[in-house]
């Protein structure tokens, strides 16, 4: 079957394919998800383990859960979820990552299935994962709706989705473009759109028209005194991650 690209954005991918070779240095063009990656992290794991019953004080709390990272780049979350246990998969419409992302974790010790596919590529072979990681992607796809249904299909009966992404409004606008792309040069100008931001009410209409069931979602927010990173129940004016169950 032909690659499916009705959701890839050859523009965006473009731009990621440029910045491969520094996924994992920490002071690079990826700082900014190498500083949010802890709070990520918090969110996924916790998420995971209410859903489907698993005890994160375990060695690997995650075995027995397969589970697709799409959008993985150089695999900043793929390989967290390996070492809790997980069978894990990473897939990028962005050649060039991959590998980088096979020789990081072989340099690790990690098995991750990584693939230069696309996400209805996956569906379209009759994959199917109990867990579907979509962060910060779906602003850098050509059709959020379409990609939302592909990552549903993508999923078993009571499997869980985590996608993240940026509000849409003008405080997002000043943060993420103008802060973090002009003044603070953590990302290249034109790493984001501003246009292609989602509210959160849009993000919950998108998973309930794919078959989903919104169960939470929390906003990721940036200190600036501390230089970190923490969940908020309230404050979804930037960065938020959302979770969901398929019916």
């Amino acid at each position: 079957m032909a690659q499916a690209t009705n959701t890839i954005d050859p523009a965006e991918v473009a731009k990621f394919e440029a910045m491969a070779a520094e996924w994992w240095d920490p002071n690079g063009k990826f700082k900014p998800l190498h500083m949010l990656n802890p709070c990520r992290l918090d969110y996924i794991t916790q998420q995971i383990a209410a859903q489907f019953g698993r005890d994160l004080t375990a060695p690997r709390p995650f075995e027995g859960l397969r589970l697709l990272d799409i959008g993985c780049g150089g695999g900043l979350l793929s390989e967290p979820m390996a070492r809790l246990g997980a069978t894990v998969v990473g897939a990028d419409a962005a050649e060039r990552n991959i590998p980088v992302a096979k020789l990081h974790a072989e340099q690790s010790g990690l098995e991750i299935d990584y693939r230069h596919m696309a996400a209805e590529d996956i569906a379209a072979k009759g994959e199917r994962f109990d867990i579907v990681l979509a962060m910060e992607i779906i602003e850098h796809v050509a059709d959020p709706q379409g990609f939302t249904d592909t990552c549903a299909e993508l999923l078993n009966p009571g499997g869980l989705m985590l996608m993240s992404t940026l509000n849409r409004n003008a405080k997002s606008y000043m943060m993420a473009i103008i802060g973090a792309e002009h003044v603070m040069r953590w990302l290249p100008k034109g790493t984001h759109e501003w246009s292609k931001f989602v509210t959160p009410d849009e993000l919950f209409e998108l998973i309930g028209k794919a078959g989903l069931d919104a169960v939470d979602r929390k906003g990721m927010v940036f200190n600036p005194i501390t230089w970190r990173w923490s969940l908020s129940d309230r404050d979804l004016s930037v960065n938020y991650v959302t979770a969901s169950v398929k019916r």
